[in-house]
């Protein structure tokens, strides 16, 4: 697992918060906005099925409009047998390539290919540690980067936002660098690109997410969510 580093300076998150209870209309308002705590038993129970297809929908859903994946969901279900791990690292490349002309999907030969890989991907983490989801329910995360490198090598097509998207959707406690969420932190003080991409970056970004979990005990998820509420644009909706 990678080891975060420090954060240059204290960054305190009380002025973040009362910032975004300011633009939401007071703490109460601010709370009904953030999502429950994540249950990490709840993810250890997973089964594998069902995390390769959250995998997939992010997979799919990077660079695409997230509406029209989320109307061919039924239809990917049944083209990928259920997303069965087991069942689809079996299948010959007759199976595959027959995906590729299938107009009940996306027909997109990379992502296609990324769900065969992946497959085989959750089958080597399921030998290693019970279940893919066993296997994120003990990650910690203060460590997120270190999970985000691991998705990134040894999984397709999950590096960058789509392995954060995937941690988010699947209910791993993690941040999200979204354009707000690196705007709050930037306004805070840390000095890190306006798009938050180099491991330097990264790894300052996790420091100070791990300072403020400290200093509140809040969930990341809440954290970042608070961060991105903070700045920018006042949505009722967040990443």
């Amino acid at each position: 697992m990678a080891k975060a580093s420090s954060p240059s300076r204290a960054i305190p998150f009380k002025p973040i918060r009362a910032r975004a209870e300011k633009r939401k209309g007071g703490a109460k308002a601010l709370e009904k906005l953030l999502p429950g705590k994540p249950d990490m038993k709840a993810l250890a129970k997973l089964s594998n099925d069902r995390v390769l297809a959250e995998m997939t929908q992010r997979v799919f859903s990077a660079g695409f409009a997230w509406s029209v994946i989320e109307n061919k969901w039924p239809d990917f279900e049944k083209a990928f047998l259920g997303f069965k791990p087991a069942k689809l690292v079996f299948q010959p490349d007759d199976f595959w390539d027959a995906l590729l002309s299938d107009t009940r999907i996306v027909r997109n030969g990379a992502k296609i290919a990324s769900v065969r890989e992946n497959a085989a991907f959750m089958q080597e983490i399921a030998k290693e540690h019970g279940s893919f989801g066993k296997f994120l329910a003990k990650w910690p995360s203060s460590d997120q980067i270190g999970l985000l490198d691991l998705l990134a090598k040894r999984g397709s097509r999950l590096g960058g936002n789509t392995g954060q998207m995937f941690l988010r959707f699947i209910g791993w406690d993690g941040f999200v660098t979204s354009q707000d969420v690196v705007a709050c932190l930037r306004d805070a003080g840390l000095d890190v690109a306006a798009e938050v991409k180099s491991k330097g970056d990264l790894a300052k970004v996790q420091a100070q997410f791990n300072a403020w979990a400290t200093e509140t005990g809040l969930p990341y998820v809440h954290l970042s969510r608070i961060c991105a509420m903070s700045i920018g644009e006042n949505r009722m909706e967040h990443p």
